[in-house]
């Protein structure tokens, strides 16, 4: 198990994962956040697109009671992003995160707060992380208010930076700086 807090538990993939995947990342419900509603993903995507070339990328299955429920992943921020997000200082340790439930029935019962809280404590204790950054399409206001709460603030706006069905949707810059 990589990290354990209560009920919450974040462990890598492992194969018998996909099925996982491959149902939450067809349910147009999870879609509407993640990915979009016209991108559903297939068991030959989700081999592709989760299980290939990590490039430095932890990815990993979140289970609430032990129960698969959703994703999370974790990456030291390449040359590209940082000049993207504006980080020009080569020898901060940048990590970004992407997570989704993947299963709606676990939504807004403070699980993503838990998760995302125990993904920064690791990244600032592990990983010895100067800041932790992501990038949610500033529609959602929901998720952006979960990671608010766990002490990510507003950088920028990122114009037209995500492709979400079928146009490409502003997303705020959003980080969180270690102490």
């Amino acid at each position: 198990m990589l990290i354990q807090h209560g009920r919450v538990a974040i462990r890598e993939l492992i194969d018998e994962d996909k099925l996982h995947l491959v149902k939450w990342l067809s349910d147009p419900v999870v879609l509407q956040f993640y990915e979009g509603r016209d991108r559903p993903l297939d068991l030959a995507q989700v081999e592709e697109d989760f299980y290939g070339e990590a490039d430095g990328e932890t990815r990993c299955l979140i289970l609430y009671d032990e129960e698969p429920i959703g994703y999370v992943q974790f990456y030291p921020v390449g040359d590209e992003e940082r000049r993207i997000y504006g980080y020009s200082n080569p020898s901060e340790i940048l990590y970004g995160m992407d997570q989704f439930i993947g299963e709606p029935t676990f939504w807004n019962k403070g699980i993503g707060t838990q998760l995302v809280e125990m993904i920064v404590t690791y990244l600032l204790d592990e990983k010895k992380v100067d800041r932790i950054v992501m990038d949610p399409q500033t529609w959602n206001e929901r998720a952006i208010r979960c990671y608010e709460k766990c002490g990510f603030s507003k950088v920028k706006l990122l114009p037209k930076h995500e492709w979400h069905e079928g146009e490409y949707r502003d997303c705020w810059l959003i980080e969180y700086v270690g102490k």
